[in-house]
């Protein structure tokens, strides 16, 4: 591996933050850490100095004041750089950690007690579509292991993946492999690695919630991470890499996040992390950094344009007070504006936007009624029950006008993985946001199975695909994957194909979250990463998976003439499945809408 073409800022503040970083990481050493009885290495923040309290700053950072949340605040930051190949050693971290397993809501003074409960919603007749046991749409291709337990749960997995490569995050952990499963780079996201991955910036003993995805259009990796110490520190911490190759150069960036409203003064909770074309956006929980209690939802816009060659970072800060939980999406295709989802009530979802977000950012809202359902009460399984945390959206994804997201909700006595298919048509110019479809992870077989966790996203031809975590009250946790294809009946996904079964049960924290996301050369595969348990401890489990393409109508996997005269014939009959455009109707809509895709090859 050779190091990157360095891109240097243009601005001569930001290039002597650049050489002090790089001068940082030259002296840096081993993993900082006190040995217990055993001779293991304990991370600081296990140290009776660590748990979130040590300030990491002479001068705690100005809070932003967002008492006003509909006028956008505007800050900076200057960047540091690394070079991750000159890390020693490449793998930092590739054995299981054997040591205490730390909760992290508890170094986080159980912050989510504070959130606001599940609203009631108006009621409808609206209901959710299920899983067709008869179909299979996913086809599974190879898995590999990776990152394994850290000494903090629950992992909170994460993946990004690029024309090469695949960038993982957990607690506290980032790692690099190829598509074939082999580690080339990993590292302790805080203080405690060799270097830490963000330890430069001045990151402390705490960073918490990593996500991480691959910008398709500027073809980046992007990693943000959390930190929060004591009273008087909140942090998001955002690195962007120099190329589509994480090993080399990344632009790094420490932004303060600690929020007053009035008298009162917030922290920064549960990342949502999205981007599209013009920026990339941050979205958390406002939690009471001394006092307790609830803020709304913190919007951070980040230009992308600056982030790119490490020039100083411009952001924008805007709050709002009614919300909660807020993710949000990575963009497919030409949006009006970014878009934000969240749960609004048992029968609602918040759908948000953020009009002329790099300029003079506004943030506009309306709810999408949707079938209603009641909040998760927990997974089981053989070893307990698995902690599934609330009905908060996990993941949302847009791709042309379609918006899809996906969470837990409580149905039949079990704890169900549900989805959702929006349209956003001309809104927020013209129009309102229309629910298309939804439907719930239940299926018939096997009986009583808990699905949980689901991570959702589509792909070129607006095929669908989706990871849960499933079990049974007999059953240890697996991991399965399912999807649709555009011709398959409204809210209907195809049968669970499990792709992970763990040894071993658990009880309690799992997740918070899985995560899915879209090969950028095909635009066709599906790679997934999810959680199960092992006789160590929790892993992780990376691994690819199709739908069936729309113009394969026989199922053999090859676009032929076989497959157009076979949809010819199912035409001229007027059969179901010739509904190519999944309206209800076989019209010369459908036959028009197959040959575009025959001759596209799918």
């Amino acid at each position: 591996m050779s190091a990157h073409r360095v891109q240097m800022p243009s601005t001569p503040g930001a290039l002597t933050v650049l050489l002090a970083g790089l001068t940082a990481l030259a002296g840096c050493s081993s993993i900082a850490g006190s040995g217990d009885p055993e001779g293991r290495m304990i991370p600081r923040s296990f140290q009776p100095a660590g748990r979130g309290s040590t300030s990491t700053v002479a001068t705690p950072p100005t809070p932003i004041d967002l008492t006003n949340g509909d006028v956008a605040v505007q800050t900076s930051a200057q960047a540091t750089m690394i070079d991750t190949t000159t890390f020693v050693p490449q793998i930092q971290v590739s054995d299981t950690w054997k040591g205490k397993v730390q909760d992290i809501e508890s170094l986080l003074e159980e912050a989510e007690g504070h959130r606001p409960p599940l609203k009631q919603g108006p009621a409808n007749s609206l209901t959710a579509g299920g899983v067709d046991d008869s179909i299979v749409r996913s086809t599974p291709g190879a898995t590999f292991p990776a990152i394994g337990q850290t000494p903090w749960t629950p992992p909170d997995p994460t993946l990004a993946v690029g024309p090469n490569h695949i960038v993982t995050t957990v607690n506290m952990v980032v790692a690099f492999y190829t598509k074939a499963g082999a580690l080339q780079f990993s590292a302790n996201l805080d203080n405690t690695g060799s270097p830490g991955f963000f330890e430069s910036l001045g990151a402390g003993g705490f960073t918490f919630d990593p996500k991480c995805f691959y910008d398709h259009q500027a073809q980046r990796f992007v990693i943000v991470v959390l930190e929060k110490y004591g009273s008087t520190e909140s942090w998001v911490d955002i690195a962007v890499s120099d190329d589509s190759d994480p090993n080399g150069t990344w632009f790094k960036y420490r932004t303060n996040s600690v929020v007053t409203v009035g008298a009162s003064t917030y922290w920064v909770d549960y990342p949502g992390f999205g981007y599209d074309n013009n920026a990339y956006y941050v979205t958390g929980n406002l939690f009471g950094l001394n006092t307790g209690g609830f803020g709304g939802v913190f919007y951070r816009v980040f230009k992308k344009a600056p982030l790119l060659t490490g020039a100083p970072a411009v952001m924008f800060d805007l709050r709002d007070a009614g919300g909660a939980s807020g993710q949000s999406a990575q963009h497919f295709g030409t949006n009006i504006a970014p878009f934000f989802v969240e749960v609004a009530s048992s029968t609602q979802l918040k759908v948000s936007a953020i009009l002329n977000p790099i300029t003079a950012p506004t943030r506009v809202s309306t709810n999408v009624t949707i079938p209603s359902f009641s909040g998760p009460a927990g997974g089981a399984n053989s070893g307990g029950t698995v902690s599934t945390v609330d009905q908060r959206i996990f993941n949302v994804h847009w791709r042309n006008k379609n918006l899809y997201a996906a969470h837990n909700v409580s149905s039949g006595g079990k704890d169900i993985a549900r989805w959702y298919h929006m349209n956003t048509n001309n809104w927020p110019t013209s129009g309102s946001v229309s629910l298309v479809q939804s439907g719930n992870i239940n299926p018939v077989s096997p009986t009583g199975l808990h699905s949980y966790f689901p991570a959702i996203c589509s792909d070129i031809n607006n095929n669908v695909g989706l990871v849960v975590g499933a079990s049974t009250s007999t059953t240890t946790p697996t991991v399965r994957v399912t999807g649709r294809k555009t011709t398959d009946a409204l809210g209907t996904m195809g049968a669970l194909t499990t792709v992970k079964t763990g040894p071993n049960g658990v009880n309690g924290r799992w997740g918070d979250y899985f995560d899915l996301a879209i090969d950028p050369v095909d635009q066709k595969t599906f790679w997934y990463i999810g959680e199960f348990q092992g006789p160590g401890g929790w892993g992780t489990e990376i691994g690819k998976f199709s739908i069936a393409c729309p113009s394969d109508f026989d199922g053999d996997g090859f676009v032929t003439g076989e497959d157009f005269d076979a949809y010819t014939a199912a035409f001229q009959a007027g059969t179901p499945n010739a509904d190519f455009d999944g309206n209800g109707f076989v019209t010369g809509e459908d036959f028009d809408a197959y040959v575009l895709a025959f001759e596209a090859g799918c």
